[in-house]
Protein backbone atom coordinates (compact mmCIF):
# COMPACT_ATOMS: atom_id res chain seq x y z
CA UNK A 1 0.00 0.00 0.00
CA UNK A 2 1.18 3.51 -0.80
CA UNK A 3 2.10 6.31 1.55
CA UNK A 4 -0.14 9.18 0.44
CA UNK A 5 -0.45 12.75 1.68
CA UNK A 6 -3.56 14.89 1.44
CA UNK A 7 -3.61 18.60 2.25
CA UNK A 8 -6.90 20.50 2.31
CA UNK A 9 -9.78 18.62 3.93
CA UNK A 10 -12.81 20.77 3.22
CA UNK A 11 -16.12 19.91 1.55
CA UNK A 12 -14.30 18.27 -1.35
CA UNK A 13 -10.98 17.19 0.13
CA UNK A 14 -12.27 15.23 3.11
CA UNK A 15 -14.28 12.66 1.14
CA UNK A 16 -11.55 12.43 -1.51
CA UNK A 17 -8.95 11.63 1.15
CA UNK A 18 -11.41 9.22 2.72
CA UNK A 19 -11.61 7.16 -0.48
CA UNK A 20 -7.82 6.81 -0.57
CA UNK A 21 -7.69 5.68 3.05
CA UNK A 22 -10.63 3.30 2.59
CA UNK A 23 -8.66 1.60 -0.19
CA UNK A 24 -6.02 0.66 2.37
CA UNK A 25 -3.42 3.34 1.70
CA UNK A 26 -1.65 5.16 4.52
CA UNK A 27 -2.89 8.75 4.60
CA UNK A 28 -0.86 11.61 6.05
CA UNK A 29 -3.31 14.48 6.47
CA UNK A 30 -3.09 18.22 7.07
CA UNK A 31 -5.55 21.09 6.85
CA UNK A 32 -5.73 24.63 8.24
CA UNK A 33 -8.30 23.57 10.83
CA UNK A 34 -8.40 20.27 12.67
CA UNK A 35 -8.14 17.08 10.66
CA UNK A 36 -11.66 15.55 10.65
CA UNK A 37 -12.07 12.96 13.40
CA UNK A 38 -13.71 10.52 11.00
CA UNK A 39 -10.59 10.41 8.84
CA UNK A 40 -8.36 9.75 11.84
CA UNK A 41 -10.68 6.99 13.05
CA UNK A 42 -10.49 5.48 9.56
CA UNK A 43 -6.71 5.28 9.88
CA UNK A 44 -5.52 8.68 8.69
CA UNK A 45 -2.50 10.23 10.40
CA UNK A 46 -2.83 13.91 11.33
CA UNK A 47 0.20 16.10 10.59
CA UNK A 48 0.88 19.61 11.83
CA UNK A 49 2.48 21.06 8.67
CA UNK A 50 2.58 20.48 4.92
CA UNK A 51 6.32 19.90 5.27
CA UNK A 52 5.64 16.96 7.60
CA UNK A 53 3.19 15.48 5.09
CA UNK A 54 5.79 15.75 2.31
CA UNK A 55 8.46 14.15 4.47
CA UNK A 56 6.27 11.14 5.27
CA UNK A 57 4.38 10.57 2.00
CA UNK A 58 5.64 9.62 -1.45
CA UNK A 59 2.66 11.14 -3.26
CA UNK A 60 1.08 14.35 -1.98
CA UNK A 61 -2.34 15.64 -3.04
CA UNK A 62 -3.57 19.21 -2.52
CA UNK A 63 -7.20 20.37 -2.58
CA UNK A 64 -7.18 24.05 -1.69
CA UNK A 65 -9.43 27.08 -2.37
CA UNK A 66 -7.28 29.41 -4.49
CA UNK A 67 -3.91 30.16 -6.07
CA UNK A 68 -2.43 31.98 -3.03
CA UNK A 69 -3.38 29.04 -0.81
CA UNK A 70 -1.55 26.61 -3.08
CA UNK A 71 1.49 28.88 -3.20
CA UNK A 72 1.61 29.13 0.61
CA UNK A 73 1.18 25.39 1.15
CA UNK A 74 3.61 24.45 -1.60
CA UNK A 75 6.34 27.09 -1.36
CA UNK A 76 5.85 28.78 2.01
CA UNK A 77 7.65 28.22 5.30
CA UNK A 78 7.10 24.60 6.41
CA UNK A 79 5.51 23.99 3.00
CA UNK A 80 5.58 20.91 0.82
CA UNK A 81 8.80 21.77 -1.02
CA UNK A 82 10.61 22.00 2.32
CA UNK A 83 9.83 18.32 2.92
CA UNK A 84 10.30 16.85 -0.55
CA UNK A 85 13.07 14.46 -1.48
CA UNK A 86 14.02 13.17 -4.92
CA UNK A 87 11.44 11.06 -6.74
CA UNK A 88 8.30 12.20 -4.91
CA UNK A 89 5.18 13.46 -6.66
CA UNK A 90 2.91 16.44 -5.97
CA UNK A 91 -0.62 16.53 -7.38
CA UNK A 92 -2.65 19.73 -7.17
CA UNK A 93 -6.38 19.03 -7.45
CA UNK A 94 -7.35 22.62 -6.62
CA UNK A 95 -8.78 24.99 -9.24
CA UNK A 96 -6.19 27.74 -9.69
CA UNK A 97 -4.33 29.88 -12.22
CA UNK A 98 -2.91 27.93 -15.19
CA UNK A 99 -0.06 30.45 -15.43
CA UNK A 100 0.94 30.08 -11.78
CA UNK A 101 0.57 26.32 -12.06
CA UNK A 102 3.44 26.22 -14.56
CA UNK A 103 5.61 28.11 -12.06
CA UNK A 104 4.66 25.72 -9.26
CA UNK A 105 5.46 22.73 -11.47
CA UNK A 106 8.87 24.16 -12.32
CA UNK A 107 9.67 24.64 -8.61
CA UNK A 108 8.80 21.01 -7.84
CA UNK A 109 10.61 19.69 -10.93
CA UNK A 110 13.74 21.58 -9.83
CA UNK A 111 13.81 19.28 -6.77
CA UNK A 112 13.81 16.18 -9.02
CA UNK A 113 10.17 15.55 -8.21
CA UNK A 114 7.08 15.25 -10.42
CA UNK A 115 4.04 17.52 -10.59
CA UNK A 116 0.54 17.10 -11.95
CA UNK A 117 -2.25 19.66 -12.01
CA UNK A 118 -5.50 17.72 -11.74
CA UNK A 119 -8.50 19.95 -11.01
CA UNK A 120 -11.88 18.29 -10.68
CA UNK A 121 -15.51 18.80 -11.57
CA UNK A 122 -18.49 17.19 -9.90
CA UNK A 123 -18.83 19.10 -6.65
CA UNK A 124 -19.54 17.64 -3.24
CA UNK A 125 -21.77 14.94 -4.72
CA UNK A 126 -18.98 13.77 -7.01
CA UNK A 127 -16.39 13.89 -4.22
CA UNK A 128 -18.54 11.79 -1.91
CA UNK A 129 -19.53 9.36 -4.66
CA UNK A 130 -15.99 9.01 -6.08
CA UNK A 131 -17.42 10.06 -9.45
CA UNK A 132 -15.41 13.22 -10.11
CA UNK A 133 -14.23 14.29 -13.53
CA UNK A 134 -10.46 14.81 -13.28
CA UNK A 135 -8.62 16.96 -15.85
CA UNK A 136 -4.88 16.34 -15.70
CA UNK A 137 -1.88 18.29 -16.93
CA UNK A 138 1.59 16.75 -16.83
CA UNK A 139 3.78 13.98 -18.20
CA UNK A 140 2.48 10.65 -19.53
CA UNK A 141 4.62 8.51 -17.23
CA UNK A 142 3.70 10.24 -13.99
CA UNK A 143 0.04 10.34 -15.05
CA UNK A 144 -0.01 6.55 -15.52
CA UNK A 145 1.65 6.11 -12.15
CA UNK A 146 -0.92 8.29 -10.35
CA UNK A 147 -3.98 7.17 -12.34
CA UNK A 148 -4.87 4.24 -10.01
CA UNK A 149 -5.28 6.76 -7.18
CA UNK A 150 -7.34 9.09 -9.36
CA UNK A 151 -9.61 6.11 -10.07
CA UNK A 152 -10.39 5.90 -6.35
CA UNK A 153 -11.76 9.46 -6.49
CA UNK A 154 -13.22 9.84 -9.97
CA UNK A 155 -14.68 8.19 -13.05
CA UNK A 156 -13.87 10.43 -16.03
CA UNK A 157 -10.09 10.88 -15.93
CA UNK A 158 -8.22 12.47 -18.81
CA UNK A 159 -4.66 13.60 -19.43
CA UNK A 160 -5.22 16.71 -21.53
CA UNK A 161 -1.66 17.98 -21.98
CA UNK A 162 1.33 19.45 -20.18
CA UNK A 163 1.42 21.19 -16.79
CA UNK A 164 -1.12 24.00 -16.77
CA UNK A 165 -3.39 22.37 -19.34
CA UNK A 166 -5.42 20.65 -16.65
CA UNK A 167 -6.15 24.02 -15.05
CA UNK A 168 -6.97 25.53 -18.44
CA UNK A 169 -9.50 22.74 -19.01
CA UNK A 170 -11.06 23.39 -15.61
CA UNK A 171 -11.41 27.10 -16.40
CA UNK A 172 -13.14 26.17 -19.64
CA UNK A 173 -15.43 23.85 -17.67
CA UNK A 174 -16.32 26.66 -15.27
CA UNK A 175 -17.17 29.00 -18.13
CA UNK A 176 -19.60 26.45 -19.56
CA UNK A 177 -21.18 25.69 -16.19
CA UNK A 178 -21.62 29.37 -15.28
CA UNK A 179 -23.27 30.23 -18.59
CA UNK A 180 -25.57 27.23 -18.33
CA UNK A 181 -26.62 28.17 -14.79
CA UNK A 182 -27.39 31.70 -16.00
CA UNK A 183 -29.36 30.35 -18.96
CA UNK A 184 -31.41 27.99 -16.80
CA UNK A 185 -32.02 30.78 -14.30
CA UNK A 186 -33.25 33.16 -17.00
CA UNK A 187 -35.50 30.51 -18.56
CA UNK A 188 -37.16 29.48 -15.31
CA UNK A 189 -37.51 33.10 -14.19
CA UNK A 190 -39.15 34.00 -17.50
CA UNK A 191 -41.54 31.05 -17.23
CA UNK A 192 -42.44 31.81 -13.63
CA UNK A 193 -43.08 35.51 -14.13
CA UNK A 194 -45.15 34.73 -17.23
CA UNK A 195 -47.44 32.69 -14.99
CA UNK A 196 -46.35 29.16 -15.86
CA UNK A 197 -45.42 26.52 -13.28
CA UNK A 198 -41.59 26.46 -13.40
CA UNK A 199 -41.48 22.85 -12.15
CA UNK A 200 -43.67 21.69 -15.04
CA UNK A 201 -41.72 23.83 -17.51
CA UNK A 202 -38.45 22.30 -16.32
CA UNK A 203 -39.88 18.78 -16.63
CA UNK A 204 -41.03 19.47 -20.19
CA UNK A 205 -37.66 20.92 -21.16
CA UNK A 206 -35.84 17.87 -19.78
CA UNK A 207 -37.27 15.88 -22.68
CA UNK A 208 -36.00 18.22 -25.39
CA UNK A 209 -32.83 19.71 -26.85
CA UNK A 210 -32.53 22.12 -23.91
CA UNK A 211 -32.00 19.21 -21.52
CA UNK A 212 -28.77 19.38 -19.53
CA UNK A 213 -27.26 18.29 -16.24
CA UNK A 214 -27.54 21.92 -15.08
CA UNK A 215 -31.26 22.04 -15.88
CA UNK A 216 -31.73 18.72 -14.12
CA UNK A 217 -29.79 19.42 -10.91
CA UNK A 218 -29.56 23.19 -10.54
CA UNK A 219 -32.94 23.85 -12.09
CA UNK A 220 -34.42 21.72 -9.34
CA UNK A 221 -32.44 23.65 -6.73
CA UNK A 222 -33.81 26.94 -8.08
CA UNK A 223 -37.38 25.66 -7.84
CA UNK A 224 -37.02 23.99 -4.44
CA UNK A 225 -34.84 26.86 -3.10
CA UNK A 226 -32.19 24.42 -1.87
CA UNK A 227 -29.05 26.52 -2.05
CA UNK A 228 -26.90 24.80 0.57
CA UNK A 229 -23.45 24.78 -1.00
CA UNK A 230 -22.13 21.92 -3.01
CA UNK A 231 -19.95 24.49 -4.79
CA UNK A 232 -20.06 28.03 -3.46
CA UNK A 233 -20.64 31.11 -5.62
CA UNK A 234 -17.49 32.63 -4.12
CA UNK A 235 -15.38 29.81 -5.54
CA UNK A 236 -17.05 29.92 -8.95
CA UNK A 237 -16.57 33.69 -8.97
CA UNK A 238 -12.88 33.06 -8.36
CA UNK A 239 -12.77 30.66 -11.31
CA UNK A 240 -14.40 33.18 -13.64
CA UNK A 241 -11.84 35.70 -12.48
CA UNK A 242 -9.14 33.26 -13.63
CA UNK A 243 -10.92 32.96 -16.98
CA UNK A 244 -11.10 36.70 -17.51
CA UNK A 245 -7.50 37.27 -16.38
CA UNK A 246 -6.32 34.52 -18.71
CA UNK A 247 -8.40 35.91 -21.56
CA UNK A 248 -6.81 39.32 -21.11
CA UNK A 249 -3.34 37.77 -21.13
CA UNK A 250 -3.92 35.93 -24.41
CA UNK A 251 -6.06 38.60 -26.09
CA UNK A 252 -9.43 36.82 -26.15
CA UNK A 253 -12.82 38.42 -25.48
CA UNK A 254 -15.20 36.45 -23.24
CA UNK A 255 -18.29 38.70 -23.09
CA UNK A 256 -20.72 36.09 -21.78
CA UNK A 257 -18.25 34.98 -19.12
CA UNK A 258 -17.89 38.61 -18.04
CA UNK A 259 -21.67 38.90 -17.77
CA UNK A 260 -21.91 35.75 -15.64
CA UNK A 261 -19.14 37.10 -13.41
CA UNK A 262 -21.16 40.29 -12.89
CA UNK A 263 -24.23 38.27 -11.93
CA UNK A 264 -22.10 36.51 -9.33
CA UNK A 265 -20.89 39.90 -8.13
CA UNK A 266 -24.53 40.91 -7.56
CA UNK A 267 -24.84 37.82 -5.38
CA UNK A 268 -21.67 38.71 -3.49
CA UNK A 269 -22.86 42.28 -2.93
CA UNK A 270 -26.05 40.91 -1.38
CA UNK A 271 -24.31 38.39 0.87
CA UNK A 272 -25.24 35.32 -1.17
CA UNK A 273 -21.75 34.26 -2.24
CA UNK A 274 -21.53 31.43 0.30
CA UNK A 275 -24.58 29.77 -1.25
CA UNK A 276 -24.41 27.10 -3.95
CA UNK A 277 -23.64 28.48 -7.42
CA UNK A 278 -27.17 27.60 -8.52
CA UNK A 279 -28.14 30.62 -6.36
CA UNK A 280 -26.82 32.79 -9.20
CA UNK A 281 -30.52 32.89 -10.11
CA UNK A 282 -31.04 35.16 -7.11
CA UNK A 283 -29.22 37.96 -8.94
CA UNK A 284 -31.69 37.63 -11.84
CA UNK A 285 -34.62 37.48 -9.42
CA UNK A 286 -33.31 40.59 -7.66
CA UNK A 287 -33.39 42.55 -10.92
CA UNK A 288 -36.84 41.20 -11.86
CA UNK A 289 -38.30 41.63 -8.36
CA UNK A 290 -39.68 38.12 -8.72
CA UNK A 291 -38.57 34.69 -7.49
CA UNK A 292 -38.71 31.55 -9.62
CA UNK A 293 -40.58 29.79 -6.82
CA UNK A 294 -41.60 30.31 -3.22
CA UNK A 295 -39.57 28.38 -0.66
CA UNK A 296 -41.49 25.37 0.68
Amino acid sequence: MAKLGFIGLGIMGAPMAGHLIAAGHTGYLQTRSAVPTALVKAGGIACTTAQEVAQQADLIFMMLPDTPDVEAVLLGKHGITAGLSKGKTVVDMSSISPIETKRFAAAVNALDCDYLDAPVSGGEVGAKGASLTIMVGGGDTVFERVKPYFELMGKNINLVGANGDGQTTKVANQIIVALNIAAVGEALLFASKAGADPAKVRQALMGGFAASRILEVHGERMIKRTFNPGFRIALHQKDLGLALAGAKAIGVALPQTANAAQLMQVCAANGWDQLDHSALVKSLEHMANHEVAVAP
